[in-house]
């Protein structure tokens, strides 16, 4: 069974330690014009945590929540039975601001995503700075969204720009070169995820336990159904409203029910990662790695379920994808 993560959180000023509820952090940014902003940072109570990190993995150890009302990104990372907060950075959105929906509105999306690949910005436009981290954006709930649109990029500023203003990107999230430079191998390909939210919702571990706790249920259940081809039981745990690869869930189950065979495999399950969806009531992400062995092979792949509470108040999935 993979780690869990969520006991408690450690509080810490980027720049060094502090009491937990005696400290704000008043950070002026320097922006066009001569203006200025001044950002207000409180500290949080001890014990609360980030509502969408129900579970990390110990392939995981670097987790970044993007929250745009206040230009600030938490960097999140496992400490010793606790999710720790390892600094918060000061970022530019889409100068439309968030909630993007086709290509070139300027707006940053909303969701959760996950790192792809790291550029080499050299031959680019100074704007993107000495490196950038390219999302999978548009995901698969995006794309049943029929949200379009791509090219969002974690990415820096030009030479000796600073800060840029809190909406002057085409829906990038930029952050200073020093800063982007010292997490930068943090930042892992196909391995780090990007929460992007309007503004965090703290929960007690209490809250956060019960939902994870469920969530691997629903999981369980799945990978059980799917191991012993139990059929029935395993289009139970899929939404009236599925959608995979444009056919609805009628026309997917009559395709799984022609391929769903009940030779003997083994399913196993590892690097279980469950995040809450930040901006769709009742939206969870689980990212796994796949085993499936029969008599003549082993297949690994890693798989997204994306799960919703239905009318019936049950979690269903209502999206997979891989990757």
């Amino acid at each position: 069974m993979v780690s869990t993560v969520v006991l408690n959180i450690s509080w810490c000023r980027f720049e060094g330690s502090c009491n937990i509820g005696c400290m704000i952090r008043l950070l002026a940014l320097p922006f066009l014009l001569g203006s200025s902003i001044l950002m207000a940072e409180v500290a949080r109570p001890d014990g609360v945590l980030p509502a969408y990190v129900l579970q990390l993995p110990d392939s995981v150890d670097d987790i970044l929540i993007v929250e745009t009302d206040s230009s600030t990104m938490y960097r999140f990372g496992q400490g010793d039975d606790a999710l720790e907060n390892r600094g918060t950075h000061y970022v530019s959105i889409g100068e439309n601001g968030v909630g993007k929906q086709r290509p070139w509105d300027r707006r940053t999306p909303l969701g959760i995503y996950f790192i792809s690949e790291q550029l080499d910005t050299r031959l680019l436009h100074e704007k993107y700075g000495p490196t950038a981290f390219p999302l999978d954006y548009p995901n698969v709930r995006d794309r049943s969204l029929r949200r379009g649109g791509d090219g969002i990029w974690i990415h820096g500023v030009a030479p000796q720009a600073g800060n840029r203003p809190p909406r002057d990107t085409d829906g990038c999230i930029a952050l200073r070169n020093d800063e982007l430079l010292a997490i930068a191998d943090k930042l892992l390909p196909l391995v780090t995820p990007v929460v992007i939210t309007r503004k965090i919702d703290w929960r007690r571990p209490q809250q956060i336990a019960a939902l994870r706790e469920e969530l691997n249920a629903a999981l369980d259940a799945w990978a059980k159904s799917y191991e012993s081809g139990d059929l029935h039981r395993y289009l139970s745990s899929y939404a009236d409203n599925f959608e995979y690869r444009g056919m609805i869930r009628s026309e997917w189950a009559a395709f799984r029910t022609a391929t769903f065979t009940n030779v003997v495999r083994s399913l196993a399950l590892d690097d279980v990662l469950l995040l809450a969806d930040p901006e769709e009531s009742d939206l969870y992400l689980s990212r796994f790695r796949q085993e499936i062995s029969d008599d003549e092979r082993t297949v690994a792949t890693i798989k997204r379920l994306y799960w919703q509470r239905s009318a019936d108040g049950k979690l269903r999935i209502i999206a997979e994808d891989n990757g």
